[in-house]
């Protein structure tokens, strides 16, 4: 079975691939099933209907997801394509400390299937134009963003998995910074994830960002594996046709390989747990 568990539309501001043709797209390659994830990025971002003026970056309007529309649209592909491929409705909240309130308003809001929890920023500083990192050393800021999930997943439980958990690699000028400076945290945040029931992904976007590794890391699945964990979502992150669903299949390869029997879809926020 192959499953695309992390995939943008024209409902997040960093995407214009329209969701029927996602949708399209997944059935001609051969995806079971997939489930939308567009992002949420409290903080940086007002919801469309927040009555304060949404803000440009150049061209593109930088807003949160048009929820009813979304929900909308994913009930009438799900009616239209439900003989073809299984559609869930999910988000990607790409949470920080001070918005965790905001999310849990959304969440008991609409009906989701699924959860990404994702730390994009800090602080309101993002990582991809380097005003997270500009200020502080390549040490501070690796152990701020793992301090930064470490609190989330401490405070906030309405989440499926912790979607790209190293994303800073992705974004680090400096070099590959030592797994061992940071597992003692990274252990820690997998040990509470663990335990609450929560899973992990791995998203297959580090061979177009040209990373030597996963991601999140090998280390980190064998990290997660050690420690007992089993929910582990697949997902391309994908955000134009070229990416959808790529990798799947060699993500699966790789998790048998570390030792991990299934990965997981959701339904209604519960696991489904699916032989590799």
């Amino acid at each position: 079975m192959l499953a695309d568990y992390h995939v943008h539309t024209q409902f997040s501001d960093d995407s214009v691939y329209p969701m029927a043709q996602v949708v399209k797209d997944a059935v001609a390659r051969g995806i079971q099933e997939i489930c939308f994830t567009d992002h949420v990025d409290y903080g940086i971002k007002d919801d469309w209907d927040s009555g304060r003026p949404i803000v440009c970056r150049g061209d593109e309007l930088l807003a949160n997801v048009d929820y009813p529309l979304y929900f909308a649209q994913i009930r009438e592909l799900q009616c239209l394509y439900e003989t073809q491929i299984t559609l869930k409705a999910g988000l990607e909240f790409g949470m920080q400390a001070h918005t965790v309130l905001q999310y849990e308003t959304l969440f008991q809001k609409y009906p989701l299937d699924f959860v990404i929890l994702s730390i994009h920023q800090i602080d309101d500083l993002e990582f991809w134009t380097q005003d997270f990192q500009r200020t502080r050393s390549q040490k501070e800021y690796h152990q701020r963003y793992y301090e930064e999930m470490l609190h989330l997943v401490n405070t906030y439980h309405n989440y499926s998995v912790l979607g790209h958990m190293d994303l800073i690699v992705r974004y680090d000028e400096k070099g590959v910074y030592p797994y061992e400076k940071i597992r003692p945290l990274v252990r820690e945040i997998l040990q509470v994830v663990i335990r609450d029931g929560k899973g992990i992904e791995l998203n297959t976007s580090y061979h177009r960002y040209g990373l030597k590794d996963t991601t999140p890391s090998v280390h980190i699945l064998q990290e997660y594996r050690e420690l007992g964990g089993e929910m582990i979502t697949i997902g391309s992150d994908s955000h134009t046709p070229a990416h959808l669903g790529a990798g799947l299949q060699e993500a699966k390869e790789l998790l048998k390989s570390l030792g991990f029997r299934f990965f997981c879809t959701y339904d209604k926020m519960q696991p489904v747990f699916h032989p590799l």
